[in-house]
């Protein structure tokens, strides 16, 4: 039933658009919303702005992109969630300026004095202010229009070429030499721990294994944020230490 009524609902839209459309190629100046299809009711008024920015989309081939904030535990940084994929798969750290090289985004996004680090990943980034940004209020409604406006335009997110040039201390990604015990850390690292983090805006990486201890990375909303040593200690060394008996202890660092 509800699927029925979306489906419903988008061809009401499109066939609004093409309304629109035809009406406009009969060299009519003004376009009132109160034109309607035959025998249906007047169109609401969130068809006539699906109609307009359908129009924008198909006469410039780009999306209309949407940007909402969430929160995060790290009071310091917040999470810019977008409606649209822009690193799948896949994170990108920018703990500073000097790094962005790999990411043209997270370039211009240092552009603005109170950005401190980006963290891409996923359909979000998350930002880190600097500490003499009082209000993260104050600078919201900026980085929504900035980021909006830079996808829309098609503005590269992350250059792979440079991100490979790229020394990665810490990763979970599987590689051929590691042993049985760093391959069943890095594994539930990626099927457990990422996607919990990644609803609060960061990521947690491996970076090394050494006589029970299993260092990580804390990155994006993570790196510095009060709450991490707690889920550190109670959740992810706790689960670890179940899971794989090797491991007696978890410690991490933030870049």
């Amino acid at each position: 039933m509800v699927r029925h009524q979306q489906d419903s609902a988008i061809v009401s839209m499109v066939s609004y658009w093409i309304l629109c459309q035809n009406q406009l190629r009969k060299n009519k100046s003004t376009f009132s919303i109160s034109e309607k299809l035959p025998g249906a009711a007047t169109p609401p008024i969130n068809l006539f702005i699906f109609a307009i920015q359908f129009d924008t989309m198909i006469t410039t081939g780009n999306s209309i992109i949407s940007i909402y904030t969430e929160m995060t535990p790290n009071p310091e940084t917040m999470k810019f969630v977008a409606n649209k994929l822009l690193y799948p798969g896949k994170s990108l750290d920018v703990a500073d300026e000097t790094l962005a090289a790999a990411s043209p985004l997270a370039k211009e996004l240092f552009s603005f004095p109170f950005i401190k680090a980006v963290f891409i990943a996923s359909n979000f980034v998350t930002l880190t202010k600097t500490p003499d940004t009082d209000d993260w209020q104050d600078v919201i409604p900026t980085i929504k229009t900035f980021l909006q406006e830079y996808l829309e335009n098609g503005g590269v997110v992350v250059n792979e070429e440079e991100v490979a040039k790229m020394k990665h201390e810490a990763t979970n990604t599987v590689n051929a030499d590691d042993d049985d015990i760093v391959k069943r850390v890095k594994e539930l690292l990626e099927n457990y721990v990422k996607p919990a983090v990644e609803m609060d805006g960061g990521a947690i990486q491996f970076k090394s294994y050494n006589d029970g201890v299993v260092n990580l990375m804390l990155q994006g909303s993570c790196s510095g944020c009060p709450s991490s040593m707690v889920t550190l200690k109670a959740g992810i060394e706790g689960m670890m230490k179940r899971m794989i008996p090797e491991v007696k202890e978890v410690v991490a660092e933030a870049e």
